[in-house]
This record gives structure tokens, C-alpha cells and sequence, in this order.
């Protein structure tokens, strides 16, 4: 993985990355930042019991910049029951939608390692160009159950195959009037083992 000057090389094969390592700096001259710990926000901690990926100091900025550190935690990110009835032209349109879009996407971006957020985003980011005091309150609840669960992320087993299960959903859409339902969908992957290593390069600067 590559990102404007930094590279995240993983794998089984020590020696293969070590030989790419080698070749990229005599090319580059980069710096070898050994074991991956911290990359685009995201962390992620290696043990003898597995890799955890989360992004818990990227979810307390965005309580903080908010301000929500100091609210109290809800268990769910959505109120489902009142989730079929968002729509476009459900109450007063907010006077800044920028607040709202910046809201969203940062919290779109912690899909990548919360799972049990995606249902929630998928519903509010539809309204992103229209929407209202309604649509806040419910991006708001997100932020209330994200403050009692700031550290929770992926976690992969060290010799085990990865399993995704699929729920499915069914809800009226106000807008559509259309039934929405969830895409199950099977995620294979090859087993890890001990010798599996996430490495950190950053290239050097003159």
C-alpha cells in the first residue's frame, strides 16, 4: 500500500520483503520503520493472538471536535425503528450543510474498521446534499454510541479463515417507497500465521 510518500509492505515471506525493502532503498533511500503501528489513522497492534485494526484516536477527534467527549453513550448507532422514515423533505433544512457533510464523511471513513457503523452511514449519507435538523439528530446518535466504544475495530485471527455473515434488512423507503435490502456477500481469505509481517517504509527526503 502506497500513500504519497510513506509504503506499508505485508506478508509471509520475511525474506521477500526484506529483498523489496533493500531494492526500494537503494532506489529511494527510505526509512525502515519496522513494525506497522500507525497508518491514514488507522492502528493496528500484532500479537501472538491475531492482528486488531481500529482507529480509536481518529474517533476521539472527531468526539472532540464535535463536542461529544463529555456526552453519554447510547448502545446502538441508530434508532431503527424510526430509520425508514428519513427522508428529503422531513423537516427544517439546515442552514449549514457543510457542518453535516464534514460530519459524514468522517464518520464514513471509520466504516473501514466498524463494520457495525456501515448500516447506520448507509442511511445517513444520502441526505448529504439536502439535509435537515431530522438528519443531524441522527448523525448525532452515531457520535453518542461511538463515545461508549471509541477502541472497537477488526480483529484477525492468526490461523483462521476469515468469515463475513450477512444480515438481511427489510425497511420501507419514504422517499423510493421501495423495499431496501441488504447484500449478503462470502469473504475468503488465506489463513495467517506467525510469520506474517506488516512493515512501515518511509521514504527519505533530501
Amino acid at each position: 500500500m502506497v500513500y504519497v510518500d510513506d509504503f506499508v509492505l505485508t506478508g509471509n515471506d520475511l525474506a521477500e520483503i526484506d529483498s523489496i525493502t533493500e531494492q526500494l532503498d537503494q532506489k529511494f533511500k527510505i526509512k525502515d520503520l519496522g513494525d506497522l503501528k500507525y497508518f491514514l489513522g488507522m492502528e493496528v497492534a500484532s500479537s501472538s493472538k491475531g492482528i486488531h485494526l481500529c482507529q480509536h484516536k481518529y474517533a476521539l477527534d472527531i468526539l472532540e471536535d464535535f463536542g461529544f467527549l463529555e456526552r453519554k453513550p447510547t448502545s446502538t448507532p441508530m434508532d431503527y425503528t424510526s430509520a425508514s422514515k428519513l427522508s428529503r423533505g422531513s423537516d427544517n433544512a439546515l442552514e449549514d450543510r457543510a457542518l453535516y457533510r464534514q460530519l459524514v464523511g468522517k464518520l464514513l471513513y471509520l466504516t473501514n474498521t466498524r463494520p457495525d457503523l456501515a448500516y447506520a452511514m448507509g442511511i445517513i449519507s444520502q441526505f448529504i446534499d439536502c439535509p435537515t435538523d431530522v438528519h443531524l439528530q441522527a448523525a448525532h446518535r452515531v457520535l453518542w454510541y461511538l463515545k461508549g466504544s471509541p477502541s472497537v475495530g477488526l480483529f484477525f485471527l492468526p490461523a483462521n479463515d476469515l468469515k463475513l455473515t450477512g444480515f438481511l434488512d427489510w425497511a420501507t423507503c419514504a422517499d423510493s417507497r421501495k423495499f431496501i435490502t441488504a447484500i449478503v456477500s462470502t469473504l475468503e481469505s488465506h489463513s495467517l500465521d506467525e510469520k506474517t509481517r506488516n512493515r512501515t517504509l518511509l521514504r527519505g527526503r533530501p
